[in-house]
């Protein structure tokens, strides 16, 4: 599924990233989300923030 990105401007975006302690199937899903999201926008990287989380 392809996110939306935040874009400049976002509070999110400046919030710091969480330690992830558990590989779950939430944060699996998330990260091929996220790989699905990137590629769309053609991009070479992505945040958990750029996508809200």
């Amino acid at each position: 599924m392809i996110l939306p990105i935040l874009q400049y401007g976002d509070p999110i975006l400046r919030a710091k990233g969480k330690r992830i302690e558990q590989f779950d199937d939430r944060i699996r899903e998330l990260a091929a989300n996220m790989i699905e999201t990137m590629h769309a926008a053609h991009g070479v990287g992505l945040a958990a923030q750029q996508v809200g989380e």
